[in-house]
């Protein structure tokens, strides 16, 4: 079993006076949500996602050492231009990570990021962005520990993410992605992300995910309220349990190939995360009366041409369609001739299962 303190690094053997490194890392749609957690960004469940191709984050870093080693000391750049307000979740995040990265302190970064989808657009940047922000800091450890596995690397990077942000660590590496203690699952835990062990079927490779962006808003609710409403949640207990019940059922069903059974998990989940925001105490919607008219779009669509298609939500309005790889055409067309209507300025943003985090320059 893993624990934290197997990321605290021993004494490093080598020094590096300023660098800079680029990575890549995407976004991931959970197919069985994370909601609810404990202490230190524990997952109350686990959950299972779908690794993103095209909705990702590039990150680069540069450091340089500096004199004055007692405080953090960085700059934040969003598409070239200073971002002030994205600094103390920033900070916060260093503050979390120094036991693991006794380095932080020792050099002054900029950090220049930028996301290849529209900005505040409800798709969650904070998972791409912390998981790109995580392999930098690990390509600079690999430096001062050049001995570091690849193994570890990844896990250490994947556990860093999850402290900036908890589905973060499902966005560093494979195209499906299990975070959370799975009594069943090989090599599961609540520290870091780990690539699905067993079979997927033909069915389910390269997997279709077309994003219809139904409100660019901020949300009235942010996740990290409603993850602690879950803390006294009436249902919360059942809820759990049935987050581990439908990771089960996912494992039978990637070998088997069974798409209808698929449907049912995924459909279900979705639902099931927005229940638990309309019955905690403040309750709240985060759907809008177009997520519900494509839900209903999508069901009739899928009843009456038998087109395996269904949706999932993230904890926001917009919906992810998801569907093989094989029937994309006549999905992309049923998007075109009823769904676009729903979309705010008619936007939305054709993705798949990609693979995780890319360094581009080192």
């Amino acid at each position: 079993m893993y624990s934290a303190a197997d990321f605290i690094p021993n004494p490093y053997t080598s020094t590096i006076e300023n660098g800079n490194f680029e990575w890549s890392a995407p976004s991931n749609i959970a197919l069985v949500k994370y909601w609810g957690k404990k202490d230190n960004q524990i997952p109350a469940n686990p959950s299972v996602s779908f690794t993103l191709n095209n909705c990702k984050t590039i990150t680069k870093l540069a450091f340089s050492k500096k004199e004055n080693q007692g405080t953090f000391s960085f700059d934040l750049l969003f598409e070239g231009k200073p971002k002030e307000d994205f600094k103390p979740k920033i900070q916060k995040f260093l503050e979390r990570v120094e036991v693991y990265l006794p380095f932080l302190k020792d050099y002054h970064f900029t950090i220049d990021t930028q996301n290849t989808f529209p900005h505040s657009s409800g798709i969650a940047s904070s998972a791409s962005g912390m998981a790109a922000l995580a392999m930098n800091f690990m390509s600079l450890e690999r430096k001062l520990n050049p001995e570091m596995t690849e193994e570890y690397f990844y896990q250490k990077a994947s556990f860093l993410a999850r402290l900036g942000s908890g589905s973060a660590c499902r966005s560093v590496k494979g195209n499906v992605v299990v975070w959370g203690n799975q009594a069943n699952i090989k090599g599961s835990t609540d520290l870091f992300g780990v690539e699905f062990p067993y079979a997927i079927h033909e069915n389910f490779k390269n997997y279709q995910d077309t994003i219809l962006l139904v409100d660019k808003g901020e949300k009235q609710v942010s996740s990290t309220v409603g993850h602690d409403l879950m803390h006294n949640h009436p249902y919360a207990e059942r809820r759990f349990a049935q987050a581990h019940e439908n990771l089960d059922k996912l494992i039978a069903i990637f070998e088997s190939g069974n798409i209808e059974e698929f449907i049912k998990v995924v459909e279900s989940e979705a639902l099931t995360l927005h229940a638990m925001m309309m019955t905690s105490m403040p309750y709240y919607i985060l759907m809008k009366p177009n997520t519900l008219q494509i839900i209903n779009a999508i069901w009739k669509f899928r009843n009456e041409t038998e087109i395996p298609v269904c949706f999932t939500l993230d904890a926001g309005a917009n919906v992810h369609v998801l569907y093989p790889e094989n029937v994309t055409e006549k999905v992309l067309q049923f998007i075109q001739d009823e769904l676009i209507v729903f979309c705010q300025n008619g936007q939305y943003i054709c993705d798949k299962i990609g693979s995780g985090a890319l360094l581009i320059d080192n």
